[in-house]
């Protein structure tokens, strides 16, 4: 007999090692809040029917018994998820099993009982599984997923100020390039996410609920005199919140959420860029990690502090980017008018969502135990003389010195620089005092343009 699931036996690790980074997840993404916005869906379409004044063999229903039917998933339980997947074992489906669950419920109230037919009307499961699931996910990204986000922005605009006005050598290709800001690096992160946030919550899921092929063939040979088409629309869109699919087969073709994968892989992949970069800089000595009591870096070396936080966000980011670009490339295939390869595609749209939780929870852990070491920084720049070589040679542009770039190319590649050596070419050239004196003040902490600014006015 098998022992009961717990952290230490799941097999995937979303649901064991990481139980507790992603238990927020599972009131959104688990198999019971698929039942229950199943439930949703099937118990607003009922009542959607009644109050449209349309079918005269469904009344309205009043105010309580409208607020009973919702309690049933407004106050859903872990002992509701059980019964309907014990009626799921018996009939072998999922959803069939949640209308068979409402109409067990039905039964004992009075007034409910000659109605139950109502219930799933003129609906196929794809109607009620489109709308459920792009509900769920609509929730998890923008409670989970993205809030978990904006908290890194909101711990990484702590750095950005700190490191606004400390110079810090850039490196272009590995190698010295043109001093830049800490602060300024930093931004260009924060505002990367930022924009690429808005593209995600910008994209509105869309549903069907128009039959078993797309056609209303099931509603209007029951009601004719009913528009179906506009009154399905108004339901998706002003009920439950969601963009309207009016051209289908029997699935919701899975374009937006296509779409929607796409951009939170992308997404992902700015926090990859700046998990490797921190890293890096970490590894530079640019960053210091703060020490933990108790904690340890390495098993044989007790100095270390690794920067595992940026590492295991990275890992994790990668496996979401995996999941999100497979589904996303086979989510909109579909043989005719339904095949069942998406049924088993959609319900891992959770576990990519939550590779993506982890790593964003990772990521904040990390920015949250750095230290900005400032002397290493300022050290590792003013050693570099040779960053000023673009300086010199655009000021020698201005003044119409011939080949202001081939001198200073061979004054300075692939050799050692030294300040004395930079001043003496400086005496050199044939420029205005003022201007002289100006090159021969510059430090290559001085040579930072204008990324101090620019990082100041990033959160604006």
């Amino acid at each position: 007999m098998s022992s009961p699931l717990t952290e230490l036996n799941a097999i995937n690790p979303v649901d064991g090692r990481y139980a507790t980074k992603t238990a927020a997840l599972r009131p959104y993404l688990s198999e019971a809040a698929l039942f229950k916005y199943r439930l949703q869906v099937e118990i607003e379409w009922f009542i959607y029917l009644s109050q449209s004044s349309k079918i005269d063999e469904l009344p309205s229903l009043d105010e309580t018994t409208c607020a009973l039917l919702r309690s049933w998933y407004l106050q859903f339980k872990e002992a509701d998820a059980v019964s309907i997947k014990a009626i799921e074992k018996k009939i072998n489906h999922d959803v069939k099993a949640v209308e068979y669950f409402i109409k067990e419920k039905m039964a004992a109230v009075p007034h409910l009982h000659s109605k139950q037919e109502f219930i799933h009307f003129a609906c196929t499961s794809e109607d009620i599984n489109n709308v459920a699931y792009a509900l769920m996910w609509q929730a998890a990204i923008r409670e989970t997923v993205q809030a978990q986000c904006a908290r890194v922005l909101k711990h990484l605009q702590p750095l950005i100020e700190q490191g606004a006005s400390m110079p810090m050598l850039a490196r272009t290709h590995g190698q010295p390039a043109s001093p830049t800001t800490l602060g300024k690096e930093l931004a260009n992160y924060a505002l990367r996410l930022q924009r690429q946030m808005e593209r995600v919550q910008s994209i509105r899921l869309r549903a069907k609920f128009n039959g078993a092929v797309g056609n209303y063939n099931a509603h209007r040979i029951a009601y004719p005199e009913i528009d179906w088409p506009h009154f399905n629309q108004t339901f998706i869109e002003q009920i439950m919140g969601l963009a309207w699919n009016g051209y289908t087969t029997q699935i919701e073709p899975h374009d937006d959420i296509v779409a929607l994968l796409y951009e939170l892989a992308h997404q992902n992949s700015i926090g990859m860029d700046l998990c490797q970069d921190m890293w890096a800089y970490i590894s530079l000595g640019y960053f210091k990690q703060i020490a933990v009591a108790n904690e340890v870096g390495s098993s044989t070396m007790p100095h270390k502090i690794n920067p595992i936080d940026f590492e295991n966000a990275e890992g994790n980011l990668v496996l979401a980017n995996a999941l999100q670009t497979t589904l996303a490339q086979r989510l909109p295939l579909s043989r005719w008018q339904r095949d069942l390869v998406d049924s088993t595609l959609l319900r891992n749209i959770g576990v990519a969502f939550a590779y993506s939780f982890i790593a964003y929870q990772s990521l904040e852990k990390g920015l949250q135990r750095l230290a900005i070491d400032e002397a290493k920084m300022k050290a590792d720049l003013s050693a570099q003389w040779d960053v000023l070589a673009e300086a010199i040679q655009t000021v020698m542009r201005r003044y119409n010195i011939e080949e202001p770039y081939e001198k200073l190319k061979t004054l300075t590649r692939g050799k050692p620089l030294t300040e004395a050596l930079l001043k003496e070419f400086i005496h050199t050239l044939d420029l205005p005092k003022n201007v002289k004196n100006q090159l021969l003040s510059l430090r290559p902490t001085d040579y930072i343009g204008y990324a101090k600014e620019l990082a100041m006015t990033s959160n604006s």
